[in-house]
């Protein structure tokens, strides 16, 4: 099982366990990431979610080498980050959330991390794009000129850094973010379900024409991108471990 539910009264921590793999994304992965979810949001007993991959590591996105499957129809990619939140998941970040990992921890409501977590988007080393949602979550999220720099260079930030940039809202000292993200989590639980899931909602309408723009124009990108030589020679080289010779076509 690479994705398991725990219950703790009205929170639900669901992890990611994929540890062989650095917690990367196939087929199987992101379907059973959405029928945990789905579940979640399901139950009514439950209130608010952590979403984790352990102590180690959150997420290093997609597995290459097979892939991270089609889109969910409730969660749409990874089977989270094109889904429409009725109640707050938190990610729970230690060590790596790189490309998809990324996107996933941007597609939740926030974001607990300890100094040991590191972002990036290291696709266009690969001859890709983010794809799932960083094209224009990362933006959001952060300044506009510190998300170019990561979308461009797949240079890392440091948990550090994304808490003084806003990405982060609450750091914590290593192996301690989950226990955090459930405090947390437990906190929004105390309040009213139906005034916390209706200020929700309000505030993710608030971007619901900019998201159908973005997941447009991140298709188009995609497409583009994807259907380059680059993008073949880019993954062959990532799988080989060594430089990627680009070409531009």
């Amino acid at each position: 099982m690479t994705v398991r539910l725990e219950r703790r009264g009205p929170i639900a921590v669901v992890t990611i366990d994929r540890p062989d793999k650095r917690n990367a994304f196939d087929g199987p992965t992101t379907q059973a990431l959405d029928r945990a979810l789905n579940e979640f949001e399901d139950d009514a007993a439950l209130r608010a979610a952590v979403l984790t991959g352990g102590p180690h590591f959150f997420s290093a996105g997609t597995d290459v080498k097979s892939w991270a499957g089609a889109p969910t129809e409730r969660g749409g990619p990874y089977g989270v980050a094109g889904r429409e939140l009725r109640k707050p998941l938190i990610a729970a970040v230690e060590g790596v959330a790189a490309g998809g990992g990324f996107e996933i921890a941007l597609s939740a409501t926030m974001i607990v991390a300890s100094t040991t977590a590191r972002f990036a988007f290291p696709e266009v080393g690969l001859g890709l794009v983010a794809e799932c949602g960083g094209l224009f979550r990362g933006p959001r999220a952060l300044p506009l000129n510190i998300a170019r720099e990561l979308l461009l260079t797949g240079r890392p930030l440091s948990a550090v850094r994304a808490h003084q940039l806003g990405l982060v809202n609450q750091l914590t000292e290593p192996g301690s973010a989950l226990a955090a993200a459930v405090e947390l989590a437990e906190e929004v639980a105390a309040h009213a379900p139906v005034a916390v899931e209706e200020s929700l909602a309000a505030v993710e309408a608030a971007y619901a024409e900019a998201n159908t723009t973005g997941w447009k124009t991140t298709a188009q990108a995609s497409a583009r991108a994807r259907a380059t030589g680059d993008a073949v020679e880019g993954v062959a080289a990532f799988l080989e471990r060594r430089p990627a010779r680009f070409t531009g076509r």
